[in-house]
C-alpha cells in the first residue's frame, strides 16, 4: 500500500478507519440461517472477515456475529438495512442490528469522586488505543474537574438530591442528546439512575463495581471482606437496567487474596480489577461483540 492509500484510511487523529459492517443477530434455531446471511453478503461482493456463532441447545436459540469488508459492497450503506430486511429477515424471524465501523463512537463518562477508572479510560483515549470521542464528562461532584481539564474535556456538574434528581437527570438527558452520545460509561458513578433515564439508553449504559455484592455492601466493602478473611475478590461490568446491579454481565475477573494482604492491598487489587474489567467491557462494546438476550449477554470472541 502506498502513502496515498494509507492516508485515505486515516482519520484526523491518525487512527485507521475501517470500512466494515457488523451484523449481530439471534433467532430460533433453524436450518439455513448461516447460508442465507452469508449468501446475502457474498452476492453483493462483501468480504466476510469474522464469523462467530453459538446455539443454545436447551432453548433452541441461535446467535451469530458477522463482520464484513464494505470496500466493494454493491449496496450503498444507507440502503443496507432495508435490503437485509427484505432479503433475509423476510425469510427468517430474526432479531438483528447492523453497525458500521467507519465513525468513532461518542462516549459520555459519568464519575463521582474516585478517579482510577476515569484515568484509565482517558489514557486509552489519548493514546488512540480506542477510536472514540469523549465530548463530555458528567459528575455529581466537582472533585474530578481537574482531570477533565488535563484532557481538555468539558466537565458538567449536576448535584443530585432526592428532591432534584428527576430535574437534574432531565438536564443530563438533554445534554447527552445535544452531543449525540452513542453510549454511557459509569466510571464509578455513585448515583442510582432512575428507570426513566435508563430507558433512554437500553443496553447502552455500562457500569462497573466490585464483585463482593451482595455479601459486602456499603461504603467500605473491602474492609468488610478483609474482616471475613476472603480468599478471592473480583469486579463485574454490566449493562445498567432498572434492577440495581443486576443487568446483563459483560465482563468479570478475579484475583486471589491471602492472609498477608491488608485492607489497602485489597483496595489496590480491587481497583486494578475494576479498571481492567471496565476497559474490557468498553472494548467489547466498541467491537460490536455484545449481544443482549434476556438478562444475559452473548460476548463473541
Amino acid at each position: 500500500m502506498d502513502k496515498t492509500d494509507i492516508s485515505t484510511l486515516l482519520g484526523e487523529k491518525g487512527i485507521y478507519i475501517m470500512n466494515h459492517a457488523v451484523l449481530l443477530m439471534h433467532c430460533a434455531d433453524n436450518k439455513g440461517i448461516i447460508e442465507n446471511i452469508t449468501q446475502f453478503i457474498s452476492q453483493h461482493e462483501g468480504d466476510i472477515i469474522e464469523l462467530d456463532q453459538y446455539t443454545d441447545r436447551v432453548n433452541k436459540h441461535f446467535f451469530m456475529r458477522v463482520k464484513w469488508n464494505m470496500d466493494s459492497f454493491t449496496i450503498p450503506k444507507e440502503n443496507i438495512r432495508a435490503s437485509f430486511q427484505q432479503s433475509v429477515v423476510g425469510v427468517k424471524d430474526i432479531h438483528w442490528k447492523i453497525y458500521f465501523c467507519d465513525q468513532p463512537k461518542r462516549v459520555a463518562l459519568f464519575v463521582t469522586k474516585l478517579s482510577h477508572c476515569l484515568y484509565d479510560i482517558l489514557q486509552r483515549f489519548q493514546s488512540k488505543e480506542w477510536d472514540i470521542e469523549i465530548p463530555l464528562i458528567i459528575s455529581n461532584h466537582e472533585k474530578l474537574r481537574y482531570i477533565a481539564e488535563q484532557f481538555d474535556i468539558p466537565y458538567h456538574v449536576f448535584p443530585i438530591t432526592k428532591e432534584n434528581k428527576l430535574a437534574q437527570e432531565a438536564k443530563e438527558l438533554l445534554l447527552l442528546k445535544e452531543h449525540n452520545i452513542d453510549f454511557l460509561v459509569l466510571a464509578r458513578y455513585m448515583q442510582v439512575l432512575t428507570d426513566d433515564f435508563i430507558a433512554h439508553y437500553p443496553s447502552r449504559i455500562i457500569n462497573i463495581h466490585h464483585s463482593s455484592l451482595p455479601a459486602f455492601p456499603g461504603a467500605k466493602p473491602y474492609h468488610s471482606a478483609h474482616k471475613r478473611g476472603v480468599k478471592i475478590i473480583g469486579a463485574t461490568s454490566h449493562y445498567v437496567t432498572a434492577e440495581l446491579d443486576a443487568g446483563p454481565i459483560i465482563a468479570q475477573d478475579v484475583c486471589r487474596i491471602t492472609h498477608t494482604d491488608s485492607v489497602s492491598d485489597l483496595i489496590r487489587k480491587g481497583r486494578n480489577l475494576e479498571k481492567t474489567v471496565l476497559s474490557e467491557a468498553i472494548w467489547q462494546k466498541l467491537q460490536h461483540k455484545i449481544l443482549t438476550y434476556g438478562n444475559k449477554t452473548i460476548v463473541f470472541q
